[in-house]
């Protein structure tokens, strides 16, 4: 969703999307797909972190098979979509969607479960990862040089980011909300 928000789309077909049905896993394949498509383009997959975990192990094929994708994931270490209905319709009762990134015991270093730079490396790609804002003009440099073989970047944003425009449980979709308790005024006929 913030793919199609945030991005300017130049051209029909541009971007390949699950139209809103909460396909998990949807983005590495179509990317793939995009990809062997349009060889002599650029193809990135924009996926959340568990979205991620449902077909990352295509970057085999893709490495396998010559098909350099580019993966963001942005990764606020949640099922993001499920924690965001959580805190904004269930009164911020978290159940099962934290996906185990915290400080060691220790609290000196963040432990990654998955790290997905070393996830990237397994399957032959390259890792990256971006923490910081005003560092993502770098990383996405760094990740346009590397054509070939697949790049996947960390995008490490808050677990309480959340996407909008998104439509609340038991209503008609003219009742979407596009910030906390904030619907458009569609200025319709009564």
């Amino acid at each position: 969703m913030w793919a199609s928000q945030f991005i300017d789309y130049e051209r029909p077909r541009q971007w390949l999307n699950s139209g809103g049905l909460g396909t998990m896993g949807y983005s590495v394949p179509a990317a793939m797909g995009a990809q062997v498509g349009n060889p002599d383009r650029v193809v990135w997959a924009i996926d959340g972190d568990g979205c991620f975990q449902m077909t990352n192990q295509e970057l085999a094929t893709c490495a396998i098979n010559n098909i350099p994708i580019k993966v963001a994931v942005i990764n606020n270490s949640s099922l993001g979509m499920v924690r965001q209905w959580q805190t904004l319709f269930y009164e911020s009762r978290y159940s099962n969607t934290d996906l185990n990134t915290a400080l060691n015991p220790s609290g000196e270093e963040v432990v990654r479960i998955p790290d997905f730079l070393k996830l990237a490396e397994a399957y032959g790609c390259v890792g990256l990862r971006c923490e910081r804002e005003e560092d993502i003009d770098d990383v996405i440099a760094q990740a346009m040089e590397v054509t070939d073989r697949p790049v996947v970047v960390d995008f490490v944003v808050s677990r309480d980011s959340m996407v909008w425009p998104m439509v609340p449980a038991g209503v008609s979709n003219s009742d979407i909300q596009v910030a906390r308790n904030m619907t458009p005024d569609w200025d319709e006929e009564e």
